[in-house]
């Protein structure tokens, strides 16, 4: 049987106390540490949803006194900035027996990531680009995922002509703002605003073309969920950002209007 810890002050050294018996008194009882490995000096560390004042990438905390062999479980939450508009959370459950002292690696990227992207809007002669990258037209059904003030579909429909634009995004006042811009463009008709986590995505199967403005931590984590959701012949179109290991079939650089210059990327999905 797993056991969990209540109250997580006690994982950092205070008293543990274990059931007793005559014969539970001589059994062998040691007092380990854990050791737990994270993305950054400054991550944000949970055990049992509890917040820990330590930091550095290697941090060691004592166990508390239990019955050797015995099973327990602990759950970890990493939070940690990669960059200055990327915020990523990583969750990761840990068995191990008493007596042992564990090592729980939190670095690597896991398919249950979350990440919250910071919103920063692409230029509109920018975005313009982007849809003559993907070729957008009357046939499109074109989403933008994390859309932000949804200026990406409300261009495609305006401008490229693209039957439908979907836009979606997890903050509720950008879902609120991108609906009254594309009311306000007369364009609602053809614009649709979801709320939600593009991670969370099962089915893109309408999606023609896809815009992006990311970051490249999230774009690793896509990369897997559009291969998956999107069907062959779909466009991808990332203003900066890549997918992890899916290269490009064409990149761009376009000098804007404020004379800096933006790299755009492009893929297709292949044939499954």
């Amino acid at each position: 049987m797993r056991v969990r810890i209540v109250g997580f002050a006690l994982f950092i050294g205070l008293l543990f106390s274990v059931a007793t018996s005559a014969t539970a008194q001589e059994k062998k009882v040691v007092k380990p540490t854990l050791t737990v490995t994270v993305p950054s000096d400054e991550a944000e560390l949970t055990i049992e949803a509890q917040v820990m004042k330590t930091t550095g990438k290697s941090r060691e905390f004592d166990l508390p006194t239990v019955e050797a062999g015995k099973l327990f479980e602990y759950d970890f939450t990493v939070k940690f900035a990669p960059n200055n508009y990327t915020t990523i959370t990583r969750k990761k459950t840990v068995q191990f027996k008493g007596g042992e002292s564990p090592t729980v690696d939190l670095t690597k990227q896991d398919p249950s990531d979350k990440a919250v992207i910071r919103f920063v809007p692409t230029p509109d002669d920018i975005v313009l680009a982007m849809l003559k990258l993907g070729n957008v037209g009357k046939d499109d059904v074109v989403y933008d995922l994390g859309c932000g003030d949804g200026r990406i579909v409300i261009a495609a429909v305006k401008s490229g002509g693209a039957k439908k634009g979907v836009g979606v995004d997890l903050d509720p006042e950008r879902v609120k703002d991108s609906k009254q811009k594309a009311k306000d463009a007369k364009v609602d008709d053809k614009v649709e605003i979801r709320l939600g986590d593009v991670l969370d995505i099962k089915d893109l199967s309408d999606a023609t073309v896809v815009m992006l403005y990311m970051s490249d931590e999230l774009g690793k984590l896509l990369e897997p969920v559009l291969k998956k959701t999107l069907k062959p012949g779909t466009r991808v179109v990332s203003h900066r950002f890549t997918l992890g290991e899916w290269k490009p079939e064409k990149t761009i650089t376009v000098t804007g209007e404020n004379a800096e210059e933006y790299t755009l990327h492009l893929w297709t999905v292949p044939k499954k």
